[in-house]
């Protein structure tokens, strides 16, 4: 940015002179004086490209990057084939952003549109949106979606990430609206529960297929139930496990919503990741963000454009539906390309093998002697039980010792395992014979 010239001093003036100023302290006028900065910020000097690139580095070798990682809980670690960075480095595709007009660019209208057939035939809905900020946003944006004057609360299994929770709770919260927690029962929906609680108020129930503690729901029976009360099923998926299991469409989910960073996208410190949404066509026209379609020009060619986006996202501010304007383009061409050099066998063969991983492990590790906390069907997911909390923390800690990421630590003792393609059959059993060396 040292090169770039926003505007000259002389184009300045000529600024301030039609708004009738002389200097631009002027246009601070209103700010209250004891609240102006009249000293130089407590940042550090200029620095050559070189020194900020060593800086950077330095800051970056502070991160440990564990050579194994059976560690899941929202983001995990898959094989990114080489074609996926190789399209996506290109210089005509580093954008996030979708220009204006939209219609100019063919290229990234295009990328969108693949993206959203991808989806919509990996969820089995009728229609998806270009994508929004990540995972959680989406289970947000679609309880949005659903309410209305006289549905205004939101029920969420308690089998879903607590990270999604605490984001739908954010968004109701600044609707004065109620979010209401159905209770687990040995590791999924107590559907009991759930069958009292859908009331006349209800919109709404957010599941998660699979589950945050990795167990496959009965997405079919709270469909049912959740349809019966005229309310709506909102299903939060793994993508690559919908290569395997039912899809949010065959099940009778109303939306369908998901993190797709296991679609190509690296594990990163935070991000960016991808919220993929998709629906049936009653509620397509409530989708937020953008949707890009497919038609002909005056010459009968093929071409893409911006289409049925609310106009009242940009303007009506708080009495929008949405206030998502964008998309995360970048991130969703890297799913489609991803899905692209995959394809339906290879995407079924990495869920497969997620599934197979996952379940040696959980054996290994109930030989060492760590119990399942559940005796449910899973997918690449598990908990397991230490014999106490301390126990736990020097599993964890030995692991990390030998350069492996254990599970995420859930308290009293409890474990949730992750296992993906990319782990060996050695390195999962090196896990179990450290858990033994430990227990013992």
């Amino acid at each position: 940015m040292g090169t770039y010239v926003p505007n000259t001093p002389e184009e300045q003036r000529e600024m301030l002179a039609v708004c009738g100023m002389t200097d631009l302290e002027q246009l601070y006028d209103c700010i209250p004086e004891d609240v102006r900065l009249r000293k130089p910020l407590a940042i550090p000097a200029a620095a050559s490209e070189y020194e900020v690139t060593r800086q950077v580095a330095a800051l970056a070798g502070k991160n440990h990057v564990f050579s194994t990682c059976l560690r899941g809980a929202g983001a995990y670690r898959h094989y990114i084939p080489a074609i996926v960075t190789e399209v996506t480095g290109k210089e005509e595709f580093r954008t996030a952003y979708t220009p204006y007009q939209a219609e100019i660019s063919q290229g990234v209208l295009q990328s969108i549109f693949e993206y959203q057939t991808d989806i919509a035939e990996l969820t089995g809905m009728a229609v998806s949106n270009a994508g929004v900020y990540d995972g959680a946003t989406a289970a947000a944006e679609a309880c949005e979606m659903c309410c209305d004057r006289k549905r205004t609360a939101v029920l969420v299994s308690s089998t879903v990430d607590p990270k999604v929770l605490s984001v739908i709770r954010t968004y109701r919260f600044g609707r004065d609206a109620e979010v209401r927690l159905v209770p687990d029962v040995d590791g999924v929906t107590d559907l009991e529960a759930l069958k009292e609680m859908l009331t006349d108020d209800v919109a709404c129930l957010v599941l998660q297929q699979p589950n945050f503690y990795g167990c496959l729901e009965d997405a079919d029976a709270a469909a049912a139930l959740v349809h019966e009360a005229k309310a709506k099923l909102i299903m939060s998926c793994n993508p690559v496990a919908l290569a395997v299991i039912k899809t949010p469409g065959e099940c009778g989910a109303d939306i369908a919503v998901g993190e797709g960073q296991p679609l190509g996208l690296p594990l990163g410190f935070g991000g960016p990741y991808l919220g993929f949404m998709a629906t049936d066509e009653k509620l397509m026209r409530k989708l937020p963000g953008r949707i890009v379609g497919q038609t002909e020009d005056r010459n009968g060619e093929r071409c893409y454009v911006l289409t049925l986006q609310a106009r009242e996202q940009h303007i009506r501010r708080e009495k929008a539906s949405s206030n998502i304007c964008s998309n995360e383009a970048l991130c969703a061409l890297t799913a489609s390309v991803y899905l692209a050099a995959m394809g339906p066998q290879g995407l079924a063969q990495v869920a497969n093998a997620c599934r197979d991983k996952a379940h040696y492990l959980k054996d290994r590790l109930t030989e060492a002697g760590l119990k399942p906390v559940f005796d449910r069907p899973f997918f690449h997911e598990f908990v397991t039980a230490a014999p106490d909390e301390d126990a736990a923390e020097k599993i964890l800690a030995r692991l990390a010792e030998e350069d492996i990421l254990g599970g995420l630590a859930l308290g009293n003792g409890r474990i949730l395992w992750c296992a993906t393609e990319v782990v060996s059959k050695a390195e999962l059993d090196k896990t179990a014979a450290l858990v033994k060396e430990v227990l013992a």
